[in-house]
């Protein structure tokens, strides 16, 4: 399984949409808020924490289609399937990934970009602690989803339509979390039910990720 993290990561690098895809478009949708919404200071900080999170799952998505789109093209995936590798354990190092050449570096650069939105300073911390506890779920989800749509033509729009309705539960206690830390209050609820999403994502999805994907490659 280690073998298949670390080619994995190879391909995405050598790739350059991991890293720089997901990046630029958490750059750019940051950078224009504050031309649609205005540059008041006090209505930035207020709406940063969702814009922060909803930024991040967005960039998160846009590399959801590749997971398992090219090892499906050239084969791979195939022989993955009857290699002696459970498709379960396969599954998570897809989505360890994911993870680390997309959800790492956009909870890395989230500090720098909150400061762009004028961030409370006492929240900086809870962006980064929940953003590395509800990006894994991100991308053990949309292993799940890009393993129901492996094979499809175009099967973007469809990802995406299937993923963003399960994302909505690690969004709500993600930006709560911010919210209350730059508000001075307690946060820990809202951290201890993400932490508790992803879990429960990477206990169950995938049995239901290599599920589907012995069922799509029949």
């Amino acid at each position: 399984m280690i073998a298949l993290l670390l080619r994995d990561l190879r391909l995405a690098i050598r790739a350059g949409g991991g890293f720089g895809l997901g990046l630029a478009f958490f750059l750019i949708v940051v950078v224009l808020v504050p031309f649609g919404v205005g540059p008041e200071t006090e209505l930035l900080s207020r709406i940063a924490p969702g814009i922060l999170w909803v930024a991040s799952l967005l960039a998160a998505l846009l590399s959801l289609d590749r997971i398992f789109a090219l090892d499906f093209e050239d084969g791979s995936l195939s022989l993955l399937a009857t290699s002696p590798l459970p498709m379960e354990g396969a599954a998570m190092m897809k989505a360890l990934a994911h993870w680390i050449t997309t959800g790492l570096p956009l909870t890395l650069a989230a500090p720098a970009l909150g400061f762009l939105l004028s961030l409370a300073p006492q929240a900086y911390a809870y962006l980064l602690i929940s953003l590395l506890i509800g990006t894994p779920a991100l991308s053990m989800i949309g292993t799940f989803g890009a393993a129901l749509t492996v094979g499809i033509r175009r099967g973007g729009l469809l990802l995406s339509l299937l993923v963003l309705p399960l994302y909505v539960p690690t969004l709500i206690f993600g930006a709560e979390a911010v919210r209350r830390g730059a508000e001075g209050l307690d946060p820990t609820g809202a951290l201890m039910l993400m932490a508790g999403i992803t879990a429960g994502s990477f206990a169950l999805l995938p049995f239901a990720t290599a599920a589907v994907l012995r069922i799509n490659l029949r």
